[in-house]
């Protein structure tokens, strides 16, 4: 008797054998007949098997696309009533969702792995495979603690509890994607699954509390091929990069599996992931010839002055005193280059400056303007000063070579936790917040500030991983990047290494060279395209100098922004469950007709 014909995708018609071990699908139980799979991917005899007497190595032979082909007089009928999924053994899911979760993590600076993003995102979607909602629920929350725990572990320096409490919340961005992934079809998965966990990374970074990109998969893309997607679509781009690869990794790696053991030829999974793989291929050339900011429109010798000293102290712990001479003492390094004359532009870090009072009309701000003129400079310096006994502000002040005010800038994205607690009344109950005794006070505006060096795009530290931030500010007139930066508080490189790649993601985003400046490191300089010029040591007084280009072109994000991106991740979204309906319905009328042939006969 002829096979029966298997669905698009390679899965046999009968819904009792969609899920095989070598997908990696949950066992289910149909028609009374339970399916289960050993160890080695090879189904155990059902009743009907037993009863049949058929030898089962002979006439069980996996399809092309790594489903089991049971012949027509052996498959057990049809479905009667709903399909109840059977939970997998423990650990087929917890293992691959974890090491898939730990493989995004490592893919991300400092670690900067970046290849093993890839495979990583390919694990987890080879895992959804056939899962129910429920299990894709916990293997995706599962997936997020695997990236999360190694890659937000730095928030324990602010408190441990808060930090369990932020990696648990965090991962469940990734477990609403995975559950939102259609859970059997190749196609409708291959569609789905990169444009549910990028629409994810959406919600992530805006919410709660302005959002949160610290640790975003698009972070580990600055050191790899892929990163001059985001002069198209921003870190949503680069993310939708990584899981569109890692669709392409676990499917081609399946369909090779499956042509090793059945010797079939090239079927739905080779197909799937070669159209993922040429997908990405093809946007990373047409990125890479894409508009860049365009020609330079004249040149700027800049500093970024890093005073230095120990890391890991909050900044309750340190003078302001001790930060500032430090600045000072750094920068009369500038006298003595270039036979006196400092660059045009010098960077000082975020909060060198702190003062107990307002700075205008300050002695400090007298210092900073007679040194401004004696170096015959634009000084751009970060600056707080309290306000109130609850409040303060984060700014950023420029003087002019003459020594005049010329600029001023107020923080807008501010660290939830750090620089001001929301909802304190409540958040005062569960836990000490001493070491946050005042808010922040937000600030507004596009980051552009105007000054004799060079228009500015202003991204205060935390701000860098923002990319609307950088794009605003470009939009409305910044030729050049500045991050001023603190980050002096960590006392480990994790969070200064994740920020010199967003640097680099922002410089391709922005078109725009980049300039950062940190009191006791990363400092860096990048240009346009990404790449890291040069870089200051951990700790280190130390003063970079580089020629930065000015640039006025915009790139397509800056022209366009996210809503390309997530326009296109939508749609592909609802094209996965489209997809998935429809090969339902086939699969419903093909189980009808095999039901009542003669009906089918009949209507035929």
């Amino acid at each position: 008797m002829a096979p029966e014909p298997s669905q698009p995708d390679g899965s046999p018609a009968t819904g009792g054998w969609e899920q095989a071990a070598i997908t990696g699908g949950e066992q289910t139980v149909t028609g009374g007949a339970e399916q289960t799979a050993t160890e080695g991917g090879e189904p155990t005899a059902s009743p009907h098997d037993e009863q049949s007497g058929a030898p089962q190595d002979d006439q069980r032979a996996p399809t092309e696309d790594g489903q089991l082909g049971l012949p027509e007089d052996e498959r057990p009928g049809p479905i009667k009533g709903r399909e109840r999924p059977r939970s997998p053994r423990p650990g087929r899911v917890a293992v691959p969702s974890i090491l898939a979760g730990v493989g995004l993590a490592l893919s991300l600076p400092p670690w900067g792995f970046w290849i093993l993003a890839f495979p990583a995102a390919g694990l987890l979607w080879w895992r959804l495979d056939g899962l129910r909602p429920r299990t894709r629920l916990w293997s995706g929350w599962l997936a997020g603690l695997g990236c999360f725990v190694p890659g937000l572990m730095w928030a324990r320096s602010f408190t441990l509890a808060g930090a369990i409490a932020l990696i648990v919340i965090e991962a469940l961005f990734p477990a609403v994607a995975c559950v939102a992934v259609p859970p059997r079809f190749i196609g409708a998965r291959a569609l789905a699954f990169p444009a549910a966990m990028t629409l994810a990374e959406a919600a992530r970074m805006s919410w709660p509390f302005g959002g949160l990109p610290i640790g975003g998969v698009f972070l580990g893309q600055a050191g790899g091929p892929v990163l001059g997607m985001a002069r198209l679509g921003g870190p949503l781009l680069l993310t939708a990069a990584v899981f569109t690869g890692g669709v392409a990794v676990a499917a081609l790696a399946q369909a090779a599996l499956v042509a090793a053991r059945a010797g079939k030829g090239f079927g739905t999974l080779a197909r799937a992931g070669s159209v993922a793989l040429v997908g990405v291929v093809i946007v990373t050339i047409v990125a890479d010839h894409a508009p860049d900011g365009g020609a330079p429109r004249g040149t700027v010798t800049a500093a970024a002055v890093q005073g230095g000293g120990a890391v890991g102290f909050r900044k309750s712990e340190v003078s302001p005193a001790v930060v500032f001479a430090a600045q000072r003492a750094a920068t009369t390094h500038l006298e003595q280059l270039d036979h006196g004359h400092a660059p045009r532009l010098v960077l000082w870090p975020e909060d060198v400056v702190s003062l107990s009072s307002p700075l205008d009309g300050s002695p400090t701000e007298a210092a900073l303007s007679a040194l401004a003129r004696r170096l015959d400079t634009t000084l751009v310096v970060g600056v707080t000063e309290t306000v109130s006994s609850t409040a303060f502000r984060n700014e950023v002040v420029a003087w002019g070579p003459n020594g005049d005010l010329v600029s001023r800038f107020e923080k807008v994205h501010r660290v939830p936790f750090g620089e001001y607690v929301p909802y304190r009344g409540f958040f005062e109950h569960l836990a000490d917040l001493s070491s946050v005794p005042l808010d922040a006070i937000p600030g507004a505006g596009s980051g552009l500030m105007t000054t004799p060096a060079a228009p500015l795009g202003t991204l205060v530290s935390y701000e860098v991983f923002y990319a609307e931030r950088g794009r605003s500010s470009v939009r409305a007139g910044a030729q050049l990047l500045i991050v001023p930066t603190n980050t002096a508080s960590y006392s480990t490189g994790q969070v200064p290494s994740q920020e010199i790649a967003a640097s680099k993601v922002q410089a391709v985003e922005q078109g725009r060279d980049l300039l950062q400046a940190a009191p006791t490191g990363f400092s860096a300089v990048v240009d346009h395209r990404g790449r890291l010029l040069s870089r200051s040591t951990i700790g280190a007084q130390q003063v970079l100098t580089a020629n930065l280009d000015r640039r006025t072109g915009q790139t397509l994000f800056v022209r366009y922004g996210d809503a390309p991106i997530l326009i296109l991740a939508g749609l592909a979204f609802v094209g996965g469950w489209v997809l998935f309906a429809r090969e339902e319905r086939g699969k419903d009328r093909r189980m009808g007709h095999r039901k009542d042939p003669a009906a089918g006969a009949a209507r035929a």
